[in-house]
């Protein structure tokens, strides 16, 4: 990381926040542009929370600096962000307004993913440029379909026809592509997954405005409606059985739960940071003997979250990992950790605090809503278990 990363962040200094890597090129420092525009993302966060309002306002911001194709490589037009620039990159964001850095963590892990498939020579680098030359993003159903997936594929001449309601679309008001699947009864091989992308304007798509949440409420996550919707046969991109781990999923843990719980740690590490400015001002009136215990455990919790991560991030390896059930469990073992680590931060930043936490202005409660968000992405604590237990067993993951 340049020095620039660790510095504060000055107003207008986006010309200046470069950095040079190992061939001597110069690209974005994007975790100290995610520091420069954070500050106006914080001032804007309760008002959204407030009204459930999409974050229409700082996705214009992101994509005049070219976030959305900062994971591209370089060479394909691409801001050249290796995967753990990206996971620091979000967690910053997240410091100053959670929902705009999940809802970003939800395209950039689907660009992720296909950074990957690009790596492995195949043939997605038109989506990479197209990335890179018109900012589109991509809006994600996968956690939500999962193994089984939902909505039905009919075969009809050229493709198939689609129908099925999405849920948890987050970004979905600016997004430009659904990336998402449905289940094809294929007389030949049974119940199998479909795989593909549709433009959020084609006939049949409607977002719907339905995002009413405990929290991360400015994601914009709406149910997205598919009616007869037409998808060509070239833009299947994988089938699979139903119901069954593949490792098209090895990949996706592997690539995604590292940038996604990287927003989880930035949340905690902004309820940390003001428990903390808190503290110290109470603490000059005299100092409660509970305190230093519970700044103590609040410190351990953010620590056991950031290092769980920084494991997560370490075992994508800037995609360099082999894409086994033994690498994505080490991964969904890590996630488990981090989210439960995190949530605890902020809970005991809400005790370091005391009463006065309850207060919306004081801010740590709209964090603590947030942060619970962390369990609800796959895999939930509970199916982890049965996962890493099965795996241990020498069985398959799933049954």
């Amino acid at each position: 990381m340049s020095a620039g990363a660790d510095a504060e962040a000055k107003p207008g200094t986006f010309a200046r926040e470069l950095r040079t890597d190992r061939i001597g090129e110069t690209r974005p420092d994007w975790v100290a542009l995610a520091r420069e525009v954070g500050p106006a993302f914080a001032e804007r966060a309760a008002g959204l929370d407030e009204t459930d309002a999409f974050v229409a306002e700082n996705y214009a911001e992101l994509n005049a600096h070219r976030f959305f194709s900062a994971g591209v490589p370089a060479e394909l037009g691409g801001g050249g962000a290796s995967h753990r620039e990206l996971c620091a990159m979000l967690r910053e964001l997240a410091r100053h307004c959670g929902s705009t850095a999940l809802a970003l963590s939800m395209h950039t892990h689907l660009l992720g993913a296909t950074v990957w498939r690009w790596r492995q020579e195949q043939p997605v680098e038109p989506l990479l440029r197209r990335i890179a030359e018109e900012q589109i993003v991509l809006i994600s159903t996968g956690a939500s379909d999962w193994l089984d997936s939902s909505g039905t594929a009919e075969q009809v001449e050229g493709g198939y026809r689609v129908t099925g309601r999405k849920i948890f679309g987050s970004g979905s008001p600016a997004g430009t592509l659904l990336v998402t699947s449905a289940v094809y009864d294929d007389p030949a091989h049974g119940p199998s997954v479909l795989h593909f992308p549709v433009p959020i304007a084609a006939e049949g798509v409607t977002v719907l405005n339905n995002w009413r949440t405990l929290g991360m409420r400015a994601t914009g996550s709406h149910d997205v409606l598919l009616e007869n919707v037409f998808v060509p046969e070239g833009a299947v991109s994988l089938r699979r059985p139903q119901g069954q781990w593949h490792t098209f999923f090895n990949v996706v843990v592997t690539v995604a739960l590292p940038l996604v719980l990287s927003v989880y740690v930035g949340v905690a590490e902004a309820a940390s940071d003001l428990a903390r400015g808190i503290a110290r001002k109470k603490s000059r009136s005299g100092l409660d003997p509970n305190l230093p215990y519970l700044l103590g455990e609040m410190d351990n919790a953010l620590v056991t979250a950031q290092l769980a991560v920084h494991g997560m991030a370490n075992l994508c390896d800037d995609y360099a990992f082999e894409p086994t059930v033994q690498t994505a469990n080490a991964v969904l073992i890590r996630k488990t950790v981090a989210a439960n680590a995190c949530i605890q931060t902020v809970e005991k930043a809400f005790e370091v605090v005391g009463g006065g936490a309850f207060f919306r202005s004081v801010g740590l409660e709209r964090l603590l809503r947030d942060v619970h968000g962390a369990q609800f992405h796959p895999l939930q604590e509970k199916r982890q278990h049965l996962f890493t237990g099965r795996v241990a067993l020498g069985l398959d993951p799933v049954g």
